[in-house]
């Protein structure tokens, strides 16, 4: 292997064969798992000291470039990257409508964290990043014996495709839950859908138009933020602080921007964990009848309360009309069942019903009446009470953790609910260049620049999953986060 090595220069020998493996590597012509000279070969090519050639591998090992195999070698790893790069090659022979398409908006996912993760090769790796609840408590069992207990009654029944809005017995059900959390709502109000993802989809088609704005608090949910991009919406950050989104800046916002849509988690907001306080859901709620712009009201974890006392929905104190309100089981029973719903009132009801069947016909109808049969069973509310204990003692413990094994300068808050904690990083770290180095640690996060509409604006931010692991895994996560800030730092 030839690198031109400048012995004149102020720049260390070790830096000098780091910088060419890197570009090498990032560009392709090292490509994934080539394995690199052993350390004394190439100080023997180079005419340098094996310690330098040792050095300049660590650091590449240590942003997850290469990875060490005892008694093998170092081999190249893929370089990170927060989106796959499929599409990214050049072909002249495309035809000419797919070289017109638009650029599609920036995505951030786990997906590519755990790309990243993998590439790091650790034997024990440790993932912080999900946005779900620990599978190891997805009541499987119940779900299958429900799945089978549908086919056994119903037969080729559940195998039709349904109403367009939803199997009329699990909206019933959906109906008396949501009384349960003071809703009143009557299931020909209830739309089931295909996750709540859909139900964003298809209320942002009706109300917004490329070129509309939308106003979404800052931070806020990574999968909106990329549908609003996908479909040509322009996005106006709200600032929100440990009392949620600031209903005062929101009406500078409607002043200037003039949005179409108000997009809002307020009860344990993700990533922040924050709860809207019960004068700013009354003020948001006002403020949308009197400017007349309709709020969608992401209800993802509401069950999931550790302490506190319990907010209102913005749907329970709606005078009719102004919020539209989704709700998900991917957090609380298993991604996997693809199962969401909203609520809506008036002609926006049957609008929303016509355009969701438009785009799929109908939501999977075995899966509904899977779903609506194990919850009539009753053991929905031992599944959530036993998931609320698990989580809050798992979060109790990333808490700690983080005081304990954190640098200085690391800032968090205590969510009453929900999934994450949202970590404010020390001075000097940032989030692109620490998540590498963690995943060379074993341990993987979500960088804060997934929640912002500009991205730099959360390079001082991550947020981690406490609910995925147990709390021993918890704690060796975050002495790992701690190492990596350390070698974060000292660059």
């Amino acid at each position: 292997m030839r690198i031109a090595l400048n012995r004149e220069s102020g720049v260390p020998l070790y830096r000098q064969i780091e910088a060419f493996l890197r570009r090498a590597i990032e560009s392709g012509a090292l490509a994934s798992g080539a394995r690199l000279p052993s350390t004394r070969e190439l100080a023997r090519t180079l005419g340098v000291n094996r310690i330098t050639v040792e050095t300049a591998y660590a650091e590449l090992r240590a942003d997850g470039l290469l990875s060490s195999r005892a008694g093998s070698g170092n081999y190249v790893q893929p370089p990170f990257r927060l989106v796959p790069a499929a599409g990214e090659r050049p072909d002249p022979d495309w035809p000419a409508w797919q070289k017109e398409l638009p650029v599609p908006g920036r995505a951030f996912s786990t997906h590519g964290v755990r790309e990243a993760l993998a590439a790091g090769r650790h034997a024990d790796a440790i993932d912080f990043s999900a946005g779900i609840g620990d599978h190891k408590l997805f009541p499987v069992d119940d779900l299958r014996k429900a799945v089978q207990s549908v086919l056994r009654r119903s037969g080729t029944a559940a195998m039709d495709y349904g109403e367009p809005n939803g199997y009329a017995p699990l909206r019933r059900t959906f109906s008396s839950m949501l009384a349960s959390q003071g809703l009143s709502v009557r299931p020909d109000n209830i739309l089931i859908t295909t996750g709540a993802q859909q139900a964003m989809n298809v209320v942002a088609r009706l109300l917004t138009r490329p070129g509309d704005v939308v106003a979404v608090e800052r931070p806020s949910y990574p999968g909106a933020l990329h549908l609003f991009r996908m479909l040509g919406l322009r996005l106006v950050e709200v600032p929100s602080d440990e009392r949620g989104m600031q209903v005062e800046a929101l009406e500078e916002v409607v002043f200037t921007h003039h949005p179409r849509l108000i997009y809002t988690m307020p009860t344990f907001h993700n990533p922040t964990g924050v709860t809207l306080s019960s004068q700013r859901r009354a003020e948001l709620v006002e403020a949308a009848g009197r400017y007349g712009i309709p709020i969608l009201e992401d209800d993802y974890v509401g069950d999931l309360r550790y302490e506190g006392r319990a907010q209102p929905a913005l749907k329970a104190i709606d005078p009719g009309g102004r919020v539209i309100y989704i709700g998900t089981f991917s957090k609380l029973l298993m991604p996997g069942l693809r199962v969401g719903f909203l609520v809506a009132d008036g002609p926006a009801y049957r609008q929303l019903t016509a355009l969701k069947q438009a785009q799929d016909l109908a939501t999977s109808n075995l899966v509904q009446r899977s779903l609506e049969a194990y919850l009539s069973i009753g053991r929905y509310q031992e599944h959530i009470s036993r998931s609320r204990r698990a989580y809050r003692r798992r979060r109790d413990a990333m808490i700690q953790a983080v005081r304990e094994h954190l640098p200085d300068g690391t800032r968090t808050t205590t969510p009453q609910g929900g999934l994450f904690l949202w970590l404010r990083l020390a001075e000097g770290i940032s989030a692109s260049g620490l998540l590498p180095k963690a995943c060379a640690e074993g341990v993987a996060f979500m960088p804060g620049t997934a929640f912002f509409a500009d991205p730099a604006v959360g390079e001082r931010f991550a947020r981690l999953n406490f609910a995925c692991q147990t709390p021993a895994r918890i704690e060796e996560g975050i002495k790992r986060l701690g190492l990596a800030m350390l070698r974060s730092r000292g660059q």
